[in-house]
């Protein structure tokens, strides 16, 4: 199970982090990704981590702004939102898999079959 946290209301150009918390596993061995969805959107990837040697990856949308980490003795992926943007405005989850993800699958839903309940981020003025 994981469980997410950190979510909230900002203003445009503000910062948030999400942290997603693993229960009963231990998430250095696991893929983690971010994924969120806007209403009406489809689920997408912004960002994954990679188990063991934690290689990061990140949607187009969010390069530059957004920087995903590990802390394994809390057993948490973080996720530093910077700049943030009205477009960025989502329910944000956690989803995990055990072992790596191929890059082909690594932003793909159903490849995962660990999911948080969702944290809702709204960006606006």
């Amino acid at each position: 199970q994981v469980v997410e946290s950190g979510g909230g209301l900002v203003q445009p150009g503000g910062s948030l982090t999400l942290s997603c918390t693993g229960s009963g596993f231990t998430m250095h061995y696991y893929t983690v990704t971010w994924f969120r969805q806007a209403p009406g959107k489809e689920r997408v990837g912004v960002s994954s981590i990679g188990s063991f040697d934690g290689t990061t990856n990140y949607a187009d949308s969010v390069k530059d702004r957004f920087t995903i980490s590990r802390d394994n003795d809390k057993n948490t992926v973080s996720l530093l939102m910077n700049s943030l943007k009205p477009d960025d405005t989502a329910v944000y989850y956690c989803a995990a898999v055990p072992g790596r993800a191929p890059m082909s699958e690594v932003f793909a839903p159903d490849f995962y079959d660990s999911w948080g309940q969702g944290t809702q981020v709204t960006v606006s003025s």
